[in-house]
């Protein structure tokens, strides 16, 4: 039987703890008792660590761990390639959030949420006080996907912020546009993938509903980013974040 996982609110030498909210999900709800063993992820997303925990004690606010071996299997260093930055128009709250759960699960190292000029006014508003929630959420879904380290997930940034947030290095940059004024070859995500596997990383900027303002995408161009689609048809903003960032993981492996 596969062990579910969790993901260390504190570590310190063979000693691991949850704590607040995420403590009070396993004692309370799940009814953990001492003894018990659990999978703890004790690394970061970028080197991976997965350790045995057995239950020391419990409270309502602060499980304890002790940890023994390690999983060999899921040790190491991430591929860079396997970096991708998700930057994601902020729409409407329960839409955007499953997008985030759900691409969290299938693996996105980081997610920027973008206020963009046909955001909602008020969502945009209220997005500084979700993103706790945010950071709650990645974690769960995190450990719900058994992997090692949630997703970085940024406080909400306008567009013109979105290049100081980014991360450095060789990453390919694609904006994913409904449609193009003039089509190229090449101008389908999964192609301009593909045809750039040596680069370091994949950053992909997923518009609000009604996609992108002409203004915006002239910055995403002149700011180094290729415009791509997704094909013919119109897709709902959470639909093409999943496609997209599926589509990316494909072509990175």
């Amino acid at each position: 039987m596969t062990r579910r996982r969790w993901i260390a609110d504190e570590v310190t030498g063979d000693t691991a703890a949850l704590v607040g909210d995420h403590a009070a999900h396993l004692a309370r709800v799940l009814r953990a008792e001492v003894g018990q063993e659990f999978d703890i992820a004790t690394g970061t997303e970028g080197r991976r660590e997965v350790r045995r925990g057995t239950i020391t004690s419990i409270s309502d606010d602060r499980v304890e761990f002790v940890l023994g071996n390690r999983r060999k299997q899921e040790s190491g260093l991430l591929k860079p390639t396997a970096r991708i930055t998700l930057a994601l128009a902020i729409f409407r709250f329960d839409r955007m959030e499953w997008a985030i759960e759900k691409c969290t699960e299938l693996g996105v190292s980081r997610i920027i949420p973008v206020i963009a000029r046909r955001s909602d006014a008020h969502l945009a508003a209220a997005a500084v006080k979700r993103h706790d929630r945010w950071q709650r959420l990645v974690r769960q879904a995190a450990e719900q996907s058994r992997r090692s380290a949630a997703p970085e997930i940024a406080a909400p940034v306008k567009l013109k912020g979105l290049a100081g947030v980014l991360p450095e290095g060789g990453s390919i940059r694609v904006v994913l546009a409904e449609s193009l004024a003039e089509p190229e070859a090449d101008s389908r995500l999964r192609e301009i993938l593909q045809s750039r596997l040596s680069e370091a990383g994949v950053a992909l900027a997923i518009g609000p509903e009604g996609g992108w303002a002409d203004e915006e995408l002239e910055w995403f161009r002149a700011t180094g980013w290729v415009a791509a689609s997704l094909g013919d048809t119109i897709l709902r903003a959470e639909t093409a974040a999943i496609v997209a960032t599926a589509l990316a993981l494909e072509a990175l492996r």
